[in-house]
């Protein structure tokens, strides 16, 4: 798909990438999806096709305790060492597997949000994009799950809150799994609207629609649940006829993608039929958004994504739109 948006002077980097290869250390065990193997093949990818060349390298840092207490309980995390440390084979609240260094590699991640936050905020760069593993959008207040120690994309949104003063933050949540932990981070927050398109019934089970917000937040989470086979008709009629209508009154100042490259069709852990094509026409819209309420400002965090041969294609077309680059 080619970007019929605006055309900046090539000379501009106007998209920041977060990469660190300490988000390669954590290794679950062989044949588990969410293999390191992810990052290296997505990387290929975008030199292959010469994005990387073309955008600003936004270096990582570590998230500290204060930053991950944004998000998670000091129990929690207590919990992540102990596990660790006894050299647990998953975490003991939920299905996560761990290894000798998930807990750095969790941190880098939740690190490389933020970093990617405080690009865009301090004008540095327009827009960014964060390659991360271990995903992090099922990770709740006190439990990890579903492959997630810590939720980047959550934590990147009070950062943005408690460094730059944001007030109105927007989630998209276009992973085949609904992102339960973020939902339950901000279910009474009013500052952060979740929107989220996800498979159903499928793990981890909730994201129905009558889950719409508690107390003052009532109203700023909007669930998208669609059967097995659902594709673009569906999850891009949702993006423009509920998404677009519901930011008229909402007016974010940033825009965080939580973006899961599972939806994609022929994911070994999801049944939706997006193509890369569908992915560039998202963050379009995404971008539209952005452009209309939040100066542009928008940051993308990787979530799933498990097929090494499709989600690639798919965070490159991702990557182009948000980068004003024509696809070849």
């Amino acid at each position: 798909m080619q970007s019929g948006r605006r055309r900046e002077d090539e000379k501009t980097i106007r998209t920041g990438i977060v990469f660190d290869a300490r988000c390669l250390l954590h290794k679950p065990p062989p044949e588990h999806p969410e293999s390191p193997d992810r990052l290296r093949a997505l990387q290929r990818r975008l030199e292959q096709e010469g994005l990387l060349a073309r955008l600003a390298a936004i270096p990582a840092r570590e998230a500290g305790d204060d930053d991950l207490h944004l998000c998670h309980t000091r129990a929690y995390l207590a919990t992540v060492q102990k596990d660790i440390a006894r050299r647990a084979p998953m975490l003991s609240t939920g299905d996560t597997q761990l290894s000798q260094h998930a807990d750095l590699s969790a941190r880098l991640a939740a690190g490389a949000a933020m970093a990617a936050v405080d690009a865009v905020m301090s004008g540095r760069v327009r827009n960014a994009f964060a390659a991360v593993r271990p995903p992090g959008h099922h990770a709740t207040l006190s439990r990890g799950m579903g492959f997630c120690l810590y939720n980047n994309v959550a934590i990147a949104a009070r950062h943005a809150r408690r460094a730059w003063g944001v007030d109105r933050v927007l989630i998209v949540d276009w992973d085949v799994h609904h992102g339960n932990g973020t939902q339950d981070i901000f279910y009474d927050d009013p500052s952060v609207f979740f929107f989220s398109t996800h498979q159903a019934p499928w793990y981890p089970g909730t994201g129905w629609p009558d889950e719409t917000g508690d107390g003052p937040a009532r109203g700023t989470t909007l669930n998208c649940p669609f059967p097995a086979g659902a594709g673009r008709r569906e999850i891009l009629g949702a993006f423009r006829r509920k998404l677009a209508p519901a930011m008229e009154w909402f007016r974010p100042a940033l825009v965080l993608v939580s973006a899961g490259f599972d939806s994609r069709q022929r994911d070994p852990l999801g049944l939706f039929r997006l193509r890369d094509e569908d992915f560039a026409e998202m963050t379009e819209i995404v971008l539209e958004i952005a452009d209309r309420w939040a100066g542009g400002r928008v940051v993308s965090v990787l979530e799933g994504g498990y097929s090494l041969e499709g989600m690639p294609g798919a965070v490159a077309a991702h990557v182009r739109v948000l980068a004003g680059i024509a696809s070849r």
